[in-house]
C-alpha cells in the first residue's frame, strides 16, 4: 500500500506543477494575483469539510450522498435560530441542535447500511432524498440571509494573518488524520473497508464502526455548514449541489479506493490544491462552469477506471 500512495503523492505533485505552468503561461497577471489566491483559499475550506465527510465512509468501501444534503439542513436549522433570536445563547443552541440533527442522519445512514445491510448508495440516496424533501417543504425553496455578525466574523476573521475557515479545516482535518492514524477504531475502518467479513470474525465490532464513521460524516457537515452560511450570508435547501460530485472526485484523485481500505488523508490535501487551481484557472480563461462539471465527470471516470485496473500515471 506504500508504493501506491507514493505513486499517488507523486502524480497529483507532477498534475499540480503541470496545472501551474499552463494557466502561468495563459494569463500570468490573474493567476498570481492577490485576488486569486484568496479567492482559492476561501472555497478550499468548506469543499475540504465535505471531502472529508465522504472519504470516511468510502474507507470502509461504502459511500454518503447525504453530505449535500445534511449541510443544507444544518444550516437551516442555525438560519432560522439566528433570524428569529438574538444573542449568543440562541446561536449555541441552534448548533447543539444541528449536530443533534447530524447525529440523527448518521445514526440512521450507519443503521441501514451496517444492521440492515442496505447498499450505502442505495441507503444515503434514499436519507439524501428524505432529507432534501424535509429541506424544501419547511423553507417553501426560499432563501434565509442575514446573519448576525457572530455568524459573517467566521468567514472574515483571521488568527495569526491565516482565514479561519482555514484552519476550522486544518483543525478537523488533523483531527481526522489522528482518529484513522492514531486509534483502533481508524485502523478497524481500513481493515473493515479491505475485508469486512474477516474484520468480523477478527473480534472487532464491524456494525458499531460503520455507525460511527457515518455519524461523523454526517456531524463534519455542520461545520461546513456554518462556514457556508459565514461565507454567503444566507442559507438554502438547494445550495452546495455542485460539492458532491467534487468531493468524491477529490477523493478519490486524492488515492481513497472506491472499494475501501486504501487512502491518506495527505492525497486528498494535494488533490484539493490541485482542483481548486484548476477550477479557479478555468474560471479565469472564462470556461463556462458546465464544462467544468463535464471535465470533473470526466476525471473521476478516469480515476476509478486507474484504480480498478491497478494503473498508475506514473511508474519506476
Amino acid at each position: 500500500m506504500k508504493r501506491k500512495i507514493d505513486h499517488t503523492i507523486f502524480y497529483l505533485l507532477a498534475l499540480f506543477t503541470i496545472a501551474v505552468i499552463i494557466f502561468s503561461l495563459l494569463i500570468p497577471e490573474f493567476f498570481w494575483s492577490v485576488s486569486n489566491f484568496q479567492s482559492m483559499a476561501s472555497q478550499i475550506p468548506i469543499l475540504g469539510i465535505l471531502t472529508l465527510a465522504m472519504a470516511l465512509p468510502m474507507l470502509t468501501g461504502g459511500i454518503n450522498l447525504s453530505i449535500i444534503a445534511s449541510m443544507n439542513a444544518s444550516s437551516l436549522i442555525i438560519a432560522y435560530f439566528i433570524t428569529q433570536h438574538n444573542g449568543i445563547s440562541w446561536l449555541v443552541m441552534s448548533v447543539i441542535l444541528s449536530l443533534l440533527c447530524a447525529l440523527v442522519i448518521g445514526l440512521l445512514n450507519g443503521t441501514l447500511i451496517a444492521i440492515i445491510r442496505v447498499s450505502p448508495i442505495l441507503a444515503t440516496l434514499g436519507t439524501m432524498t428524505l432529507i432534501n424533501g424535509i429541506n424544501i417543504l419547511v423553507t417553501n425553496g426560499s432563501t434565509i440571509a442575514n446573519f448576525p455578525d457572530s455568524i459573517l466574523n467566521i468567514g472574515a476573521s483571521t488568527f495569526l494573518w491565516i482565514p479561519t475557515p482555514i484552519l476550522v479545516f486544518l483543525v478537523l482535518a488533523g483531527l481526522i488524520w489522528c482518529f484513522l492514524e492514531k486509534t483502533s477504531i481508524g485502523k478497524a475502518i481500513y481493515f473493515i473497508g479491505n475485508n469486512e467479513k474477516a474484520t468480523y470474525y477478527s473480534g472487532i465490532n464491524t456494525k458499531k464502526v460503520l455507525i460511527l464513521v457515518y455519524i461523523i460524516s454526517s456531524v463534519l457537515c455542520v461545520f461546513a455548514a456554518i462556514l457556508m452560511m459565514s461565507k454567503l450570508n444566507s442559507a438554502k435547501a438547494s445550495y452546495g449541489d455542485s460539492y458532491l460530485l467534487i468531493s468524491i472526485l477529490a477523493a478519490v484523485l486524492g488515492g481513497i479506493n472506491p472499494d475501501g481500505g486504501k487512502g491518506k488523508l495527505i492525497g486528498i490535501m494535494l488533490a484539493l490544491i490541485l482542483l481548486q487551481v484548476i477550477e479557479s484557472g478555468l474560471n479565469m480563461l472564462g470556461i463556462s462552469s458546465y464544462i467544468t462539471m463535464i471535465l470533473w465527470g470526466s476525471l473521476l471516470l478516469l480515476f476509478i477506471f486507474l484504480q480498478k485496473n491497478h494503473i498508475f500515471l506514473l511508474k519506476h
